[in-house]
């Protein structure tokens, strides 16, 4: 059952979609479940760009595609504005205007009780770090696409060195091109290229600090 609506999501088959989300909601398939079979289905989609099958034009597709699907399943998710939500801080890197990714995990930190303050794209180093002053969130997570854009990350860590913040927040990158070699080089705490388990990777941080997220046992 899960198959078509990957396929109808890879294949950027726009009303199927979204008839297949009111179906799967009706049948009683949860909000999260369905977010992770569009995830696979937009992973096939990238994967077709790759091989220069889609174009970015398909992309841009898939991106609105998703965002159809989240208007629907996202009145469904918990509400995550309460007071004991754990606060993260989310945007894509300075010089990177991608977005999909990131969308996801902010999605799905929402439907676990997080409270995300999503700040979109290009964002500066400056910026997460205004808005960690004005929040009071302990975690940012930062995506990237675009491997020129690393060394931004790595300014981020900077300055949160530089204004003695850096030992009172957890910092977690992801991305196609993250991996163990980039952590180390920009000096962050977490990485990971796979929504799910940047989730998890959220939810731990999150006990480490002490910290009882909404939806965890």
């Amino acid at each position: 059952m899960s198959e078509d609506l990957v396929g109808a999501m890879s294949r950027l088959e726009e009303e199927k979609t979204l008839a297949l989300v009111r179906e799967k909601l009706a049948a009683g398939v949860t909000p999260m479940e369905i977010v992770e079979e569009c995830r696979k289905g937009i992973e096939l989609v990238g994967a077709k760009y790759g091989e220069g099958v889609f174009y970015l034009s398909d992309l841009i597709m898939s991106e609105e595609i998703f965002r159809r699907v989240m208007e629907i399943l996202e009145p469904l998710f918990p509400p995550s504005d309460s007071p004991e939500g754990v606060k993260i801080i989310m945007g894509t890197i300075e010089g990177d205007i991608h977005d999909l990714g990131k969308q996801i995990v902010v999605y799905l930190l929402r439907s676990s009780g997080f409270k995300v303050y999503d700040l979109g794209v290009d964002v500066s180093p400056e910026k997460f770090i205004e808005a960690i002053k004005e929040t009071g969130a302990s975690i940012i997570g930062i995506c990237v696409l675009l491997t020129y854009c690393i060394g931004t990350v790595k300014k981020v860590v900077d300055l949160l060195e530089e204004t003695g913040l850096r030992e009172k927040v957890t910092v977690v990158i992801g991305g196609y091109p993250v991996n163990a070699q980039i952590k180390e080089y920009t000096g962050v705490d977490y990485y990971s290229n796979d929504a799910l388990q940047g989730l998890e990777i959220f939810k731990r941080i999150s006990r480490e600090k002490g910290h009882n997220c909404n939806g965890e046992s």
